[in-house]
């Protein structure tokens, strides 16, 4: 009897400490109902992240004859990701067939089409503690933000077409393999590698943020950008629509623990301390160097701290999520005034600023914070050898992600053009693509 409960804590303990890809390997026997119900509140606050969360912190950020474009681009996203989930997303992303641990061949990359329309799912199918079908939709919503995200970097100057026809193909070819390689159990590419990631360091926003850069550098400036005044035309919604990604952050993170325990608890801690920490470095680093605060700063700055934390939130501990969120702040202030200024790309909302350079930040830092030795949760025992593999996960994705972002890109340039024409650029993206204004004031 004693050795059975040292077995079952064991279990627990290796549950509370390993990523999220991991847990998949410890078959449960039956569906939880407190864990169901977390994972049903966390997807929501997923969700919530792009419709309207995203929508209105990107939406307030561009002139007022683009808002209707942007709020069009999140809203069309969340509706196309979801149909093509459906159809064979969720079968690329999390299919196991052909699989094995320690064995590489085509399944480490890209799942099979066995389970393509959700084949073989029903009411009492499982994942872990919770129906299948939750998990489906949980992982949905991951796949909804991600090319969401992107579009703030070539916001207020790309067709609608072209929009609809990048999102479902970088879905496709670069998205999907990413999240296999990571999340998809032993055999997966990355995931034998060791590369940790609890919640989308990788597979969302480095894989977003490079895809962000190479988007804008292809599209090119702005007409008028830089010496044009581009001013956020209501900082408004941006603080409403960073409140919410805020919020729904909680969701992204502490959900990814896959049930309601303490690595979900300590998920929702961590998040909580680096998205603090991050906002005030940013402030204060701004403030210092412009001598004065803003509003924008501030709010980006926290956004920087949600992603710098994501892939460290299962593992690291408080102090590290503190060191971590501080760095981020200030790295990500750099990144994304003066980096962007010296090279001169038009990343118009600082995806690659903000998302790339603090998904980097912390998938690189989640191998040393995941510690015990710096307050981790992990099992980590060489501090420079799980940093030697965190940084092999970070370029392979940064490839990845550039070299099929940049194919795309071309192949729908060179056929449906990627660019309105410059009148359309002018009247603005609402009435030249919508013939719909948002304000319409008498």
């Amino acid at each position: 009897m004693r050795s059975e409960l040292k077995t079952s804590l064991a279990l627990v303990g290796l549950l509370a400490t390993s990523p999220a890809w991991a847990q998949a390997a410890i078959a449960p026997t039956h569906i939880d109902s407190g864990d169901t119900a977390w994972m049903l509140t966390a997807t929501a606050l997923v969700l919530l992240m792009t419709l309207p969360g995203l929508a209105l912190f990107y939406g307030g950020m561009v002139r007022a004859k683009n808002l209707l474009s942007v709020l069009m681009q999140c809203f069309a996203i969340t509706a196309m990701v979801s149909v093509l989930w459906m159809v064979f997303g969720y079968s690329l992303a999390f299919s196991t067939e052909g699989m094995q641990a320690g064995v590489t061949n085509l399944h480490s990359f890209i799942g099979g089409f066995d389970r393509a329309f959700l084949a073989g799912l029903k009411p009492d199918s499982r994942y872990q503690t919770v129906p299948e079908s939750v998990f489906v939709m949980f992982q949905l919503t991951f796949a909804i933000i991600t090319p969401a995200l992107i579009i703030g970097a070539f916001a207020e100057r790309m067709k609608f077409s072209a929009l609809l026809w990048f999102s479902g193909l970088w879905l496709t070819i670069v998205y999907l393999p990413v999240a296999h390689m990571v999340w998809s159990g032993p055999g997966s590419f990355l995931g034998d590698l060791g590369v940790l990631d609890f919640a989308g360091g990788t597979v969302v926003h480095i894989n977003a943020g490079i895809a962000g850069l190479v988007a804008c550098l292809v599209i090119g400036k702005r007409r008028g950008y830089p010496n044009v005044p581009m001013p956020p035309h209501n900082l408004g919604y941006t603080v409403m629509g960073a409140s919410l990604l805020w919020l729904g952050w909680f969701g992204f993170n502490a959900g990814s623990a896959v049930a309601a325990n303490g690595s979900a608890g300590m998920a929702m801690l961590v998040t909580q301390i680096a998205t603090a920490a991050a906002a005030l470095g940013w402030l204060a680093t701004e403030w210092i160097v412009h001598g004065r605060p803003s509003v924008l700063g501030i709010v980006s700055g926290a956004v920087a701290g949600l992603v710098a934390v994501t892939p460290a939130a299962g593992t690291a501990g408080p102090g590290g999520a503190l060191v971590l969120g501080l760095i981020a702040g200030v790295v990500c202030f750099f990144s994304a005034t003066r980096l962007k200024h010296r090279f001169g790309y038009d990343d118009s909302l600082d995806v690659f600023g903000v998302h790339a350079i603090a998904g980097i930040l912390g998938a690189l830092l989640t191998g040393p914070l995941a510690s015990p030795k710096l307050g981790g949760f992990g099992t980590v025992e060489s501090l420079f050898g799980q940093l030697w593999i965190q940084a092999k996960g970070v370029g392979f994705t940064v490839v990845w992600s550039a070299v099929l972002s940049l194919v795309i890109l071309k192949v729908i340039d060179w056929t449906l053009g990627l660019r309105v024409d410059e009148e359309q650029e002018q009247v603005g993206l609402d009435l030249s693509l919508h013939e719909e204004k948002a304000y319409n004031l008498s």
